[in-house]
């Protein structure tokens, strides 16, 4: 930026349009000028800014580039994408080993990581109340694809997240609420989060969590809490569902067509891995579903962007024109 009374920081929280915002380790609240609403997204946690800073309080004139970012299908019927994180280098993606650990949804979030460009680590945690650890270990191992895998119990420690937690490294706790996620921020030392018991009913969580929040950690690094999320719908490339499930795109290369869709074609190397047992039928129909959902959504995202645009660029237009008129009133 050349501007020189423009001054760089980094969004802690946001919600609902209202931000704060980090300067030389402090913080004060901010919100996005006018020109900015109007022409690019809206900041999100993680985000480097540029700012005017008066009086304890920022006007966020500009959005430094992403390096990372996590974007989903945002919330109810839009298909459009959501950007929910930025900057971030490590995510741990946490699992609770009791009532609700679903590897099926153990995948849905590595593609998600795996598609934000940050590094994905697999965080099985609660192992203390794990009714039978031998079996989830080896669900969540064909789950994890390439990605590392952790197994703790955040109550006694989170000791093995900390070679990852390098000084000016940014980690995210991703996963479903009742996850543990605040009890590993806690453990980690980003000061005393509230958490609550999950239901006995199903091992859910209450939503302790209900905003994004970026906090710094002794020893230099950068721990993003997030809440869980209830929706998470996929805008995942091609890219992402190869690292989620690199046997299953591993083996369809090998298929003799190279069309081909795996079903009854000659010569599908992905159909002889499921006869043979080398693939199993559950996470071939996750794959399956997640490769439909994300082509689905993407082709909604991009045809409501290219709606949205129009519509920004007729506003613009409109108060230009606007503008003129007055102006030539004047003279």
């Amino acid at each position: 930026m050349n501007q020189p009374d423009l001054v760089r920081a980094r969004v802690s929280f946001g919600a609902q349009e209202e931000y704060r915002v980090i300067l030389d380790c402090v913080e004060f609240p901010a919100h996005p000028a006018g020109a900015l609403r109007a022409f690019q997204d809206l900041p999100v946690v993680g985000d480097w800014v540029y700012l005017r800073h008066a009086g304890g309080f920022g006007l966020i004139e500009t959005v430094e580039p992403r390096q990372t970012a996590f974007v989903r299908k945002a919330p109810g019927r839009t298909a459009a994408g959501q950007c929910v994180a930025a900057n971030v280098d490590v995510v741990f993606v946490v699992c609770g080993l009791d009532g609700d650990f679903s590897p099926r949804r153990l995948e849905r979030y590595l593609v998600l990581a795996f598609e934000s460009g940050a590094r994905p680590v697999v965080v099985l945690n609660k192992s203390d109340v794990c009714a039978d650890l031998a079996l989830s270990l080896e669900q969540a191992r064909e789950a994890a694809a390439d990605a590392d895998l952790l197994v703790v119990s955040a109550r006694e420690s989170a000791e093995p997240l900390r070679p990852w937690l390098r000084p000016g490294v940014t980690a995210a706790l991703l996963g479903s609420s009742g996850a543990g996620k605040s009890t590993i921020a806690n453990a980690l030392g980003a000061g005393d989060l509230l958490t609550r018991e999950v239901r006995a009913s199903d091992s859910r969580g209450r939503h302790t969590t209900t905003a994004r929040m970026l906090i710094q950690l002794p020893g230099g690094a950068w721990l993003m809490d997030t809440p869980g999320m209830r929706q998470l719908g996929l805008l995942a490339g091609g890219e992402a569902l190869e690292r989620g499930f690199p046997e299953i795109t591993g083996l369809a290369a090998a298929c003799r067509f190279s069309d081909c869709q795996h079903i009854s074609e000659p010569g599908c190397a992905v159909q002889r891995a499921l006869a043979d047992g080398t693939i199993g039928e559950e996470r071939w129909a996750s794959y399956r579903k997640l490769t439909r959902e994300a082509r689905h959504n993407a082709r909604q995202a991009d045809a409501n962007a290219q709606q949205a645009d129009k519509k920004r660029w007729k506003a613009v237009s409109r108060a230009q024109r606007r503008l003129f008129r007055e102006r030539d009133r004047g003279d």
